[in-house]
């Protein structure tokens, strides 16, 4: 049975160029012209002018299209476009202005000893010392750049769990027993109530926001959707496992304090179970995750594959560098007195952080 319509995402507007050359290719019926075969340079020359390829608007919408075809798709998009040769080498041009722009700001991690990989991950989370973004929430934010935090939020949280899932068929042995002890815990533990993405919608719903998977996609800016990219392309290349994995257990070791957090924060707001409940769930699941995601994923992992190493740490500092530049960028705007989201589509004045779209659909219980 096919999904109801509205609970498929409509393409996004495009902001630039490159957005523009791939939302236009996957609008249009599936063809095997020759035309479609000279887009990969087309989009190159493209390419060549982005300043910031980690967070560049234009390029990062574009991407996160041609990954959206991966998981749930768009609305009235051919299905012969998630492998059509021009959409993956289009797709193949930006992944790799991405990675170039990736290797340059996280260098070339390595570790001396193989045994030592969870311990190492601790101390890069211990060490990370990033924007105090889950302080503010804790502390000061009005309920407004909350709802722009869960805004942001929801390109991921609204299919969580889903990048890291194409590690699986990747591992063997204890690595993947242990990622798939983690990934279990995401979907629910067999309960689909508690999948954590339907827990998500829930807090997003709870203050009055649209809850549908990327609904608010454009709105989201590029800081946000780099973020996404980042895991989907670690997780879409078996050549990236390692980073994949690093990415994963980063993720998980970092998350129980922010998490505690944001559901204070939410309290302190006024708002109840339904709002908080997915934080509170991540602060009890990603305390026991942590020493399951450093030893017996990522550093089981390292052990079986040495050569996977320092892929590992490039994974989860990748991380680290995003999540610190999303931050950034949300927290810049909001001392600034602006918006975090992007305006509007045809709007050109940023809009005040009360424009926020808030109707909302039932959401399934």
């Amino acid at each position: 049975m096919p999904e109801p319509l509205d609970t498929i995402p409509r393409l996004p507007k495009p902001v630039g160029p490159l957005s523009e050359l791939v939302i236009d290719l996957v609008s249009s019926p599936v063809q095997a012209s020759s035309a479609d075969y000279g887009m990969d340079q087309v989009c190159m020359d493209m390419a060549d002018h982005v300043t910031d390829a980690l967070a560049d608007d234009d390029l990062h919408l574009a991407l996160y299209v041609l990954y959206g075809l991966h998981y749930r798709s768009f609305r009235g998009v051919d299905t012969g476009w998630e492998w059509h040769p021009a959409s993956v080498s289009v797709a193949a041009v930006l992944e790799a202005r991405f990675n170039e722009a990736l290797e340059h700001a996280v260098g070339n991690p390595s570790v001396e000893d193989i045994s030592d990989v969870g311990a190492t991950l601790f101390e890069l989370e211990s060490s990370d010392e990033g924007p105090p973004l889950s302080r503010r929430l804790e502390f000061e934010s009005s309920a407004d750049e909350f709802r722009e935090f869960l805004i942001h939020r929801s390109a991921y949280q609204l299919k969580e769990a889903d990048p890291h899932s194409w590690a699986i068929p990747r591992l063997t042995g204890p690595p993947k027993t242990a990622l798939l002890e983690i990934q279990f815990d995401e979907y629910g533990s067999g309960r689909p109530e508690r999948t954590h993405s339907l827990l998500f919608a829930k807090s997003m719903s709870a203050l009055g926001l649209d809850a549908r998977e990327d609904f608010h996609l454009d709105r989201l800016p590029g800081p946000t959707l780099a973020t996404v990219n980042l895991m989907t392309y670690f997780g879409l290349h078996r050549a990236n496992r390692g980073k994949i994995v690093g990415h994963l257990a980063m993720f998980e070791m970092g998350s129980s304090r922010p998490n505690r957090a944001y559901g204070n924060g939410l309290r302190r707001l006024g708002f109840g179970e339904e709002a908080t409940d997915f934080f509170d769930e991540h602060v009890e699941a990603d305390a026991v995750h942590e020493n399951i995601a450093a030893y017996d994923m990522a550093g089981a992992l390292a052990k079986q594959e040495p050569g996977l190493a320092d892929d590992i740490i490039f994974g989860a500092t990748a991380l680290m560098l995003m999540e610190n530049r999303f931050a950034d960028n949300l927290l810049k705007a909001w001392e600034e007195g602006r918006s975090s989201l992007r305006p509007p589509p045809g709007n050109e004045v940023t809009g005040s952080p009360t424009a926020l779209p808030v109707s909302k659909p039932p959401v399934a219980a």
